[in-house]
């Protein structure tokens, strides 16, 4: 029976690389021992910044909150705390989007959360 080499398979590897390393500069794009690196550092920097953004939007939301909630004569742990003990269960996403777009229905959440620590 025939031997059958690795070129093929070889080849279809470092295609894979190189297309993913695409645009990259210099050697990183056309080498493949050196393109490979490039990939998989990049990838492993893609998935820890997916987990960044979640951190960084959600500070977003929490600064946002903040800065209505102080408008409205309240601290943002406060009217977390106030919004719980009343039984609201609003994420901060949706709060923040209430701070930006609607602030006649946060004044209400933050009115409700005053009375409730009160």
């Amino acid at each position: 029976m025939a031997r059958i080499k690795g070129a093929l398979n070889a080849r279809k590897k470092h295609n894979r690389v190189l297309k993913l390393a695409k645009g990259y500069r210099g050697a990183r794009s056309k080498q493949y021992r050196i393109a490979k690196q490039s990939v998989m550092r990049a990838l492993a920097s893609s998935f820890a910044g997916r987990k960044q953004r979640k951190r960084d939007m959600r500070a977003l939301w929490i600064t946002r909150i903040n800065a209505a909630a102080r408008i409205n004569g309240i601290s943002y742990s406060q009217m977390m705390r106030g919004l719980k003990v009343a039984g609201v269960d609003i994420n901060r996403k949706m709060l923040a989007e209430l701070a930006v777009n609607d602030a006649a229905g946060f004044t209400t959440l933050a009115e409700l959360a005053k009375k409730a620590i009160a």
